[in-house]
């Protein structure tokens, strides 16, 4: 059997059944269909509230399946049609998922899910004879069967699922299983971290200033939200100038000049979301590669290319040369209020500092 190390890593998402029971751990047992039959199709704002607050972190299931190695495929199984799903569509294209569309044949599409992704991924065992692991991400006993016949094809397999409305069987029949509630950077509120991040000094053609990221919770989603205050003595750059939508552009009457001087400029591109903050999207990944490589070896202290490595395997534009570090350590050396770095010997070694691993030995129930 394959041993979990740098591999090739398959994932399938029974999306419906990760999302439905994410939705009924946080409200309660079957409170999901009870709810979304009150609603009927329409806009129910207590619905919606309800939903946003059983939000799956889609990002650290794919992160923690990439801790296995190169993510060769990624599928999500549902009815992309449906409001419930379509908010996490944007989320799932961002990291390259496939979204396999189901179209429901009756009422409530019994087993859809289930065959499709049972017969995708038998079939890629036999296409893609280089797989060594295989991600399940559903807590359905109806994929039993699967994880015993991907075994026995030579495959180490892992599951994940919701607690609560997962089948022993399914855990029984995996190498290994975890719940979405223990997958490193899932967001607690009561675990939240703070962590002050310092940037690097700009060089002089640059031209930048040197900035200072405020505490921010690292995992959560007030760390989404959360601005970096840029300073440079007492001066506060000017906020940058955003374009106007072509839409609104439109709206507006052309000055009499302009109509009287020929053809129309061509009309401008629409306006890109703003982004978040380079160094901040930095900061929550490393934390999360850090999690993941300290829950996995279960060793005090990793070596800063199996970090790195890890990094670029979640993210793969990451680059500390573009965040203005000449160097992977000293883009650490800004973040040692989260990670210690031990430079003593030709390997470098990293560890989350002390009182966050304390915090996350707590939570593992682990003792220190």
């Amino acid at each position: 059997m394959t041993e979990p190390g740098d591999g090739r890593v398959a994932v399938y998402i029974d999306f419906d059944n990760i999302v439905i029971s994410r939705y009924d751990q946080v409200h309660g047992r079957g409170q999901f269909m009870r709810d979304r039959q009150k609603a009927a199709g329409k806009t129910d704002p207590t619905f919606t509230a309800k939903l946003a607050e059983a939000t799956v972190d889609i990002g650290a299931v794919i992160d923690f399946a990439s801790s296995f190695g190169t993510l060769v495929l990624t599928r999500a199984y549902a009815d992309w049609s449906a409001a419930v799903n379509a908010d996490y569509r944007g989320q799932l294209v961002g990291r390259a998922v496939d979204l396999v569309q189901l179209f429901p044949a009756a009422a409530y599409a019994k087993n859809g899910a289930d065959i499709r992704l049972a017969v995708d991924a038998v079939e890629d065992l036999f296409r893609l004879p280089d797989l060594t692991h295989v991600v399940i991400v559903a807590g359905d006993s109806d994929y039993i069967a699967l994880a015993q016949r991907c075994k026995r094809l030579g495959r180490y397999v892992i599951g994940i699922g919701v607690a609560g409305s997962t089948s022993k069987s399914l855990a029984a029949a995996c190498d290994d299983f975890v719940t979405y509630d223990d997958l490193p950077g899932v967001a607690r509120d009561e675990d939240a971290e703070s962590v002050e991040v310092t940037a690097p000094d700009a060089p002089p053609a640059a031209g930048r200033a040197a900035s200072v990221v405020e505490p921010v919770a690292v995992g959560s989603a007030a760390s989404k939200a959360s601005a970096a205050t840029v300073t440079d003595g007492a001066t506060e750059p000017a906020a940058p100038k955003r374009r106007r939508s072509t839409k609104a552009a439109a709206q507006e009457p052309a000055p009499a000049s302009a109509q009287d001087s020929g053809p129309e400029p061509t009309p401008e591109e629409p306006v890109e979301e703003e982004r978040e903050d380079p160094q901040l999207v930095a900061t929550r990944l490393l934390a999360r590669a850090m999690q993941l490589g300290h829950e996995k070896d279960d060793a005090e202290w990793l070596h800063s290319s199996t970090v790195k490595g890890q990094m670029k395997r979640m993210d793969p534009s990451f680059s500390e040369k573009s965040l203005g570090f000449r160097s992977f350590s000293d883009f650490i050396k800004s973040r040692s209020t989260l990670v210690e770095l031990d430079d003593s010997s030709t390997a470098q070694m990293l560890r989350l500092a002390p009182t966050r691993a304390a915090r996350r030995a707590q939570h593992s129930g682990r003792v220190s």
